[in-house]
């Protein structure tokens, strides 16, 4: 195996309060992310996931340990936009247009008009959007909008698609749509994903690894390595091998 892409050692967050009492959020996180992976931060709510999203994203910096990313920070990595973002809510501009609001990050990093066009029209076409992009956020479902925040995330063409829940909002039926359509986007894309996720059978039918954190304070409890055959359709969530995973996983979590 080549070398990791990303290492994080010995990663701690504390947070300080106005009582004066402290919250420890993440305490001695270790794991490697190699080239094209896509990983899964699982766990429940307040375990410190989203904190760890965040500060692999440089939007947050630990109290204690470090993350190297092919040698480099993490504000390194941000600061050559090689970032992309994608939150719960896909937050959306309602006066713009869907390739508008694509068009976005691009304006504001200067890429000419004509190369602008032609990455929206890429991106429209990856995210099954391409009938949509003279409509506003209003018109389109759930589902659609975060479509189009997934391909303003793209936009940029980032090495790293970062993704914290961004399906949780919506109903099962879309949801399980959408994690076939970001399989689909993911094995076009070669990008190294990391995503956030308080699911147990969405980060099994995603992943290469899971990554279960446990909280109080939040830490790995396992990384469980899912090795179902790829590509992934839905009817794979009826197998028995599925099940073990999802199972096998629900049993890894610590002090829940």
């Amino acid at each position: 195996m080549s070398a990791p892409e990303i290492q994080i050692k010995n990663v701690g967050m504390v947070y300080q309060v106005n009582n004066g009492e402290d919250i420890v959020a993440l305490t001695d996180v270790n794991f490697d992310i190699q080239e094209g992976e896509f990983i899964s931060l699982l766990g429940p709510s307040g375990c410190g996931k989203t904190t760890l999203l965040r500060i692999i994203a440089d939007l947050l910096q630990p109290t204690s340990g470090s993350i190297s990313i092919r040698g480099q920070s993490p504000r390194d990595i941000r600061r050559q936009q090689k970032y992309g973002i994608v939150f719960q809510s896909p937050v959306l501009y309602d006066w713009r247009t869907v390739r508008r609001n694509i068009c976005m990050p691009m304006e504001i990093t200067g890429i000419p008009k004509k190369e602008r066009t032609a990455r929206i029209n890429r991106m429209l076409e990856l995210v099954g959007l391409q009938d949509f992009g003279y409509k506003y956020p209003f018109e389109l479902s759930g589902g659609m909008q975060q479509r189009v925040g997934i391909a303003r995330a793209l936009a940029l063409n980032p090495e790293f698609l970062l993704m914290d829940e961004p399906f949780s909002a919506l109903d099962e039926f879309t949801r399980e749509k959408l994690n076939e359509d970001l399989l689909n986007i993911w094995s076009k894309t070669k990008k190294t994903v990391i995503f956030v996720t308080h699911n147990i059978p969405e980060s099994v039918f995603l992943s290469d690894r899971v990554v279960v954190l446990s909280p109080h304070p939040g830490r790995i409890s396992a990384v469980v390595d899912i090795k179902l055959p790829r590509p992934r359709e839905n009817s794979l969530r009826e197998t028995s091998e599925f099940y073990e995973y999802v199972t096998t996983i629900r049993r890894s979590f610590e002090g829940v």
